[in-house]
């Protein structure tokens, strides 16, 4: 393995939306560890973890929800590529969102809302140096392209 992806949660609270970030990292035979610490509550822990993986090839998703400074913190202190993938929220009609969205200036991380567009992210940067998980990511995206196609076959034929 060429690299691993951290899986780091604001809280305990969101295992269960990093599982299905996790599953779409297995289909690409990534390797990734699920960490805890927010960026409000243990600054110092975050600040810790980060150090821990500093001389690692790492890719972060980084998963928090409501007031998402997690993503912020974690880009401005380090230098390697920090995916946002914070879970959807009923309770103020997404509006949390923005949290995500709205960085200061330096901030670099990106944002995705779906597991699997950050699992697939977090591959192609890998894929960069990686050709074996390059084809497994154009495999995949046949293989999408394939079920759209596969689809339109099937309503055409109701024609």
């Amino acid at each position: 393995m060429k690299g691993k992806v951290v899986l780091l949660m604001g809280s305990a609270k969101d295992v269960d939306f990093c599982g299905k970030i996790a599953k779409h990292l297995e289909d690409f035979g990534l390797e990734y560890e699920y960490r805890v610490a927010s960026a409000h509550k243990t600054p110092k822990k975050l600040l810790e973890i980060l150090e821990k993986y500093e001389g690692e090839k790492v890719v972060y998703i980084t998963v928090a929800g409501r007031s998402n400074a997690l993503s912020g913190f974690v880009d401005a202190n380090t230098g390697k590529p920090v995916i946002a993938c914070p879970p959807y929220s009923e309770k103020f009609a997404g509006a949390d969102i923005y949290s995500s969205l709205r960085n200061p200036s330096g901030i670099g991380s990106v944002v995705t809302l779906e597991p699997e567009g950050a699992a697939i992210a977090a591959a192609k940067i890998f894929a960069l140096e990686d050709e074996e998980l390059a084809e497994k990511i154009k495999d995949y995206q046949l293989k999408k392209k394939r079920e759209i196609e596969r689809a339109d076959e099937k309503f055409r034929k109701k024609e």
